[in-house]
């Protein structure tokens, strides 16, 4: 998966730099290139990028439940009582 991500975010940064080089040229297929780069990034890779990395964590530890909100509490608490 990490190798996926990678050829994705090059092949993006690539069309980015191509549709900027060729931008005074060809205006339209400098404009595509610039997007679809964007896209490649923002709705490929990243999205990839984060399921590789959170995979096999817990949501629940994430998330701000009363639970983990007394946990918080409590170390603030020990912190503040050492010093």
């Amino acid at each position: 998966m990490k190798y996926v991500v990678l050829l994705v975010v090059l092949a993006s940064l690539s069309a980015i730099v191509y549709g900027f080089t060729i931008q005074e040229e060809n205006v339209v297929l400098a404009d595509k290139c610039i997007g679809f780069g964007t896209v490649g990034l923002f709705l490929l890779a990243m999205p990839l990028f984060l399921l590789s990395v959170s995979k096999g964590k817990k949501m629940k530890d994430y998330m701000l439940t009363e639970e983990n909100i007394l946990k918080m509490q409590s170390k603030t608490k020990e912190k503040s009582k050492k010093q």
